[in-house]
């Protein structure tokens, strides 16, 4: 499947994203990418949450490919029923574990948890950092296994955002072409 044949929703996670993180930057250089916005990023509530990622894919006319970061990836684990036929896949990037006590201090992952480990209906490609501070390398090994996602190992690097030093991350976009290739 070509990017420029799609819609890319980017669906970010837990707090801002700057405006040199990765996924600004993707949004930047594609004219069919779009951030889901989000009332609250620093409170998130689920329902919400959900409803902005609906009312976004009711903008979509092509088919839908997500890609989520952190929070982000939980929202649409949650969600993968639910979701119009028009998605496609989600390339899901670091995930982060709410069901760990104490992950964030200003919130405790709330209606997000318990993470869902339900298969997702579409195609779904997990990259994980073997350090990620939000998240046991094993644990984003089981998400990726439960949610029937292929995986990929990105090594020792961070929470991939902006604090582990993935503004640009050529690296992901690479990959996310790849994956956006096996889907014919």
């Amino acid at each position: 499947m070509k990017i420029a044949d799609t819609d890319i929703l980017l669906v970010p996670g837990y707090g801002e994203t700057p405006p040199d993180h990765w996924m600004q930057r993707w949004q930047a250089k594609m004219a069919n990418a779009w951030i889901v916005e989000q009332k609250n990023w620093h409170q998130p509530v689920r329902k919400d949450w959900e409803d902005a990622l609906l009312k976004r894919l009711e903008k979509t006319t092509r088919p839908v490919v997500l890609v989520g970061h952190s929070l982000g990836c939980i929202l649409i684990s949650h969600m993968g029923h639910q979701l119009k036929d028009n998605v496609k896949a989600a390339y899901l990037v670091a995930p982060s574990d709410w069901d760990r006590e104490g992950l964030v201090k200003e919130f405790d992952g709330g209606a997000f948890k318990p993470i869902s480990l339900d298969p997702i209906p579409f195609r779904t490609h997990v990259v994980a950092s073997r350090n990620d501070p939000y998240c046991e390398f094993a644990r984003a090994e089981l998400f990726a296994k439960s949610w029937g996602s292929t995986f990929q190992d990105a090594g020792m690097v961070g929470h991939i955002n902006m604090e582990s030093g993935h503004g640009p991350w050529p690296e992901g976009l690479m990959s996310f072409a790849g994956f956006m290739k096996k889907l014919g």
